[in-house]
């Protein structure tokens, strides 16, 4: 194989396979000598792959861990099972994916040849997943139409449809996506309210980059996150949440949203204090669904609603 370039990526195909490969046996895999085999190792080190080499009998060259990820080579089916997963994340706003799971998804799908994402969107559309249900789906597609907007500073046109039923279109510059763990958000610059808006993404239609850059504005409250907090409160208005937990701290935390941390009061036993923005519905569905025995005392709304709650739902147990 006489194409440097082209042999390189073949012979970083072959080093990330977990396992030591023998000088010879990369040489004869490549058909060229021990020599270039030699040479290609360096030039790979020379572009940051941390290409690690034993000595001995046995010994050979294995690809290790560095302080910087390198491009990663993958064949077809690991592509498709890494976009499979990354797109049925995404798609049902699991806690935890974040929008670093977007970013890559949009990138992974950019490159994906035809017949890839022909077999990607096959599988996906034979999947039933069997999520939570207790937050609003979103199509992969407009993720990451979303997420590359973003990334490239591009204005966004897309159809709204708001709390009311209320259609309308705008045209936006994307400035960041937050997942609050149910639901998916676009903060961004309304050109036509000329004022920073937030937008549900599944109430988002036909996301359409429209090719024109724009230099990023500065968002009043610092982060996305910040200012995500802050309109959530005026939408919805804040409430001070006081619940104990009848199980110990790590218990409580690992089946609670990331922002919601309660403070140990024993071995077993432990209490939650914050001002939430989220309805007491919501709470009320969140907190049943823990597991573990647990006392409100504020806010009001939420005790009343879980007492009106808790009739009902005796009252449908009762025989016929």
């Amino acid at each position: 194989m006489t194409d440097t370039p082209a042999r390189l990526l073949n012979l970083l195909s072959l080093l990330q396979t977990p396992r030591e490969w023998p000088g010879s046996e990369l040489a004869e895999r490549l058909s060229v000598s021990p020599r270039t085999i030699r040479r290609d190792i360096d030039r790979l080190r020379d572009l940051g792959y941390p290409v690690e080499a034993s000595k001995g009998a046995v010994g050979g060259y294995r690809l290790g861990a560095g302080s910087a990820m390198p491009p990663l080579l993958l064949d077809d089916e690991e592509a498709v099972a890494i976009a499979v997963g990354l797109r049925a994340g995404a798609g049902h706003a699991i806690e935890g994916v974040e929008e670093a799971s977007v970013r890559a998804l949009a990138k992974l799908e950019q490159v994906l040849p035809s017949r890839l994402r022909h077999r990607v969107s096959t599988l996906q559309n034979a999947t039933i997943p069997l999520t939570r249900g207790d937050g609003a789906t979103v199509a992969p597609q407009t993720l990451t139409a979303l997420a590359g907007a973003v990334t490239g500073h591009e204005k966004l046109r897309f159809g709204y449809r708001a709390g009311d039923g209320a259609e309308s279109r705008r045209l936006v510059e994307p400035y960041r996506l937050v997942s609050t763990g149910r639901r998916w958000y676009l903060v961004a610059y309304d050109l036509g309210r000329e004022d920073w808006r937030t937008f549900r993404v599944d109430r988002v239609t036909e996301p359409f980059p429209t090719g024109a850059r724009f230099a990023p504005r500065e968002l009043p409250a610092g982060d996305a996150a910040a200012f995500m907090t802050r309109s959530m409160a005026r939408a919805q208005g804040e409430v001070d949440l006081d619940v104990e937990f009848a199980a110990p701290a790590e218990f409580v935390v690992a089946r609670l949203p990331g922002h919601l941390v309660p403070v140990a009061e024993g071995p077993d036993h432990c209490r939650l204090r914050a001002r939430v923005a989220d309805s007491v519905e919501w709470l009320a569905l969140r907190l049943a669904l823990m597991d573990v025995d647990f006392t409100v005392h504020a806010p009001e709304p939420l005790i009343a609603y879980m007492r009106d709650l808790s009739v009902r739902l005796a009252a449908a147990t009762r025989p016929a």
